[in-house]
């Protein structure tokens, strides 16, 4: 029987991951937190308890994990909460690194907590000319002159939790997934497909490989009832050239020289205030890379079964830009460019 704490539980990916728990009969109690109030009727399952906790603050990690944690007899803990938006900041860096640390910290110190699960990204790995497509756990990371604060956060704290391995009392796995394309998510790619038009490098059509809610929801799982340890490389079902990628969501992809898509996406993010930073997907956008998921099929027994939910057409995806913020000047702008 498990007893597991989810981190950024109130994100699409956490209330994924719930559902799987919650379908299993061996789980006992799942204590989700977030830094937003539960939503009433949101979840009716008594096995379901939502504490509201801000993770930047060290007494509240301390008494999340002193209090709720302990009492609850959590067994499991699966880590995701990070910004989401690209932006740079102590108070980005206290979620995405210091929380990190806090967590596993005081989760060493509770005497039930057996298993610490942490979610990191694809996108820490270095891209280019000179290396590998195809991606295993050996790859180096992103960690270069002019790396943007979003990467650089994500890689100390993925080698924070790596560091504990085989020194802590809890057993340890890291998680590095593909891109989740799904929105509200966090996803870079998916604001970059919410443009009618789609600039990449002349001469490059990189090999991309995205992953599902579902099947990151059921990696995550399967990897909090594994005892195995180490870092896995997490694939999705779908690869494809971008190329192929911007067609599947209707937009109009135009090559431009590679020099040229850095300041055209930064008078788009100053004209209409889209989340997309050219910087932190350059390498994606020109070289590409497929994660190798050899190692979580052998050891945690996952194999990407669920494809990306892909839009029909443009008017899909421009309505729920819309319905997420129907008057914004991005969703005007974007109707515009269509006709």
């Amino acid at each position: 029987m498990s007893r597991t704490l989810i981190t950024g539980a109130t994100t699409a990916v956490g209330r994924a991951v719930t559902r799987e728990l919650l379908a299993d009969p061996a789980t006992e109690r799942v204590l989700l937190v977030s830094r937003e109030p539960h939503r009433p009727g949101s979840e009716t399952d008594p096995r379901v308890l939502h504490v509201q906790v801000d993770l930047t603050r060290e007494r509240s990690v301390r008494s999340l994990m002193f209090g709720p944690v302990r009492a609850e007899g959590v067994t499991d803990i699966v880590h995701m909460a990070t910004h989401r938006g690209v932006v740079a900041g102590r108070r980005a860096h206290a979620l995405n690194v210091d929380a990190t640390r806090r967590i596993l910290h005081f989760a060493e110190r509770v005497p039930s907590v057996r298993r610490f699960v942490y979610r990191s990204f694809g996108s820490i790995y270095e891209r280019s000319a000179r290396l590998p497509v195809r991606i295993d756990e050996d790859h180096p990371l992103r960690i270069g002159p002019g790396t943007p604060q979003y990467v650089l956060d994500r890689v100390e704290a993925d080698l924070a939790v790596c560091a504990r391995m085989g020194m802590s009392p809890i057993r340890i796995a890291v998680l590095r997934c593909a891109e989740c394309l799904a929105p509200r998510t966090g996803s870079q790619l998916w604001d970059y497909l919410l443009s009618a038009v789609c600039f990449r490098p002349v001469g490059f059509d990189p090999m991309i490989n995205v992953l599902s809610e579902r099947d990151l929801a059921h990696a995550l799982v399967l990897a909090a009832r594994s005892e195995a340890e180490g870092v896995f490389t997490i694939p999705g079902l779908d690869t494809l050239p971008l190329s192929r990628l911007i067609a599947r969501f209707g937009r109009r992809g135009v090559p431009v020289p590679a020099p040229l898509i850095g300041p055209l996406y930064g008078l788009r993010r100053a004209a209409i205030a889209t989340d997309f930073h050219h910087a932190v997907s350059r390498g994606r956008l020109q070289f590409g890379g497929v994660l190798d998921g050899r190692r979580a099929a052998e050891v945690l027994g996952y194999e990407p079964e669920h494809p990306v939910r892909w839009p029909v057409c443009f008017e899909h995806v421009e309505a729920r830009a819309r319905v997420a913020n129907p008057r914004s000047l991005r969703g005007r702008l974007e109707g515009w460019l269509d006709r």
